[in-house]
């Protein structure tokens, strides 16, 4: 279980290494944390955590992991045989000649099984092809393998082909105030700055002061309003799923563009734009604010930022309903065509290397919806998008 610990934080991308790992096994055998979880959390927190903005991936982690414990004796009798290793027992790879195999049904007769599953399917189930269950090749279910198939009861994505979640999933608010690794982000979004004197006239003209001064022959001060970045922007983030691996970089973005634009509004989605958005991802399905009421709200003068890796099922895009964790009424493309028609200066930022994108075959039509303004999320990316957003 402990080994278990030790390769889950590392899958969270929390950077442990194996000298801190065996100084963590060295305190527990100098019986440092008792035997009591709370002060075994304490001790491989201090081990183990050396950025304090890994504290909540590594809260989450020991979470999962050591769950329903009440001692560590409980941890030391599980920790002969891993429970990664039963959990996975019943999970079946294939090859990729089994994987061609399988034919992907199509969105309509993917939904309509799945509701003749539903109706037919009395019990667990796990292995096979037809029923709702684990393993197998089964399009319904958990840890098995479909080139097109609805997720069932599994913590995360594997695969990455599943066309529609039936979980509920807790995203986590973007951080902005996390501090720049590279400063050379503010550098590049300052290209979208455009400053003028707006406001109150609260800040002293002493050029004008002077020069009406002696025009006058007596003290004559002069007021101005302060000189301020004007552009408004309006940015979209992508959040879950496929951009947690993204989240480091994303919030770096984020913080840069909260310095540098007094003017911004800043809304999450999923995957892709539909008919709400959120502000906070704990309440992302009680409290959304309509799209429509942001295409009303923000004059057509804001400039429009999505940021977001554009891996996802093509039906998310193009179907009505095809919207991974709700069924949405109208195509995402149909929200996206909004957007573009009501802001004439739109870019999106991809985290993911622009030589992958011809691989995605979403990607692709986000490009073509966007009229091709897709910019990867590199310092010659941000400039290059920048530039788009000021012509």
């Amino acid at each position: 279980m402990f080994l278990q610990f030790f390769t889950s934080l590392r899958d969270a991308q929390v950077p442990v290494t194996l000298r801190e790992y065996l100084t963590l096994l060295e305190a527990l055998d100098a019986d440092l944390a008792g035997q009591t979880v709370e002060n075994f959390y304490y001790l491989s927190r201090a081990a183990l955590v050396k950025d304090e903005r890994n504290l909540d991936k590594f809260d989450r982690v020991f979470g999962a992991t050591f769950k329903g414990l009440e001692s560590l004796l409980d941890a030391m009798e599980k920790a002969d045989i891993p429970a990664e290793w039963l959990k996975k027992l019943a999970e079946k790879y294939l090859t990729d000649e089994e994987k061609k195999q399988i034919e992907a049904m199509g969105w309509d007769k993917l939904m309509e099984t799945l509701r003749e599953r539903l109706k037919e399917q009395k019990a667990r189930h796990q292995g096979g092809s037809k029923w709702i269950g684990t393993a197998g090749t089964s399009p319904f279910g958990a840890y098995g393998y479909n080139p097109e198939g609805v997720r069932i009861g599994q913590d995360k994505n594997r695969n990455n082909r599943a066309v529609k979640v039936w979980d509920r999933r807790e995203f986590k608010d973007l951080d902005g105030n996390v501090e720049l690794g590279i400063r050379n982000i503010k550098v590049a979004l300052r290209r979208l700055r455009k400053f003028a004197r707006t406001g109150a006239p609260d800040e002293l003209d002493l050029d004008t002061t002077i020069r009406e001064s002696a025009s006058h022959g007596y003290l004559d001060v002069h007021m101005r309003p302060e000189r301020r970045n004007a552009v408004k922007v309006l940015i979209f983030f992508d959040i879950g799923g496929s951009m947690d691996s993204h989240v480091a970089q994303i919030e770096e973005l984020f913080s840069a563009a909260k310095s540098e634009f007094k003017h911004m509004e800043y809304f999450y989605f999923h995957n892709c734009l539909y008919e709400g958005v959120w502000k906070n991802n704990k309440r992302r399905f009680i409290d959304r604010t309509p799209t429509w009421d942001i295409l009303h709200k923000y004059p057509h003068d804001y400039k429009v930022v999505f940021v977001g890796d554009a891996a996802m099922s093509p039906y998310e895009i193009v179907v009505p309903g095809g919207s991974v964790e709700h069924v949405n009424e109208e195509a995402g493309a149909a929200w996206v065509e909004r957007i573009t028609r009501t802001y004439p200066h739109v870019a999106w930022l991809n985290p993911v290397a622009r030589k992958h994108w011809d691989y995605s075959e979403s990607t692709t039509i986000l490009r073509r919806l966007l009229n091709e303004r897709m910019f990867p999320l590199t310092l010659e990316g941000l400039e290059a998008a920048m530039r788009e957003l000021v012509r």
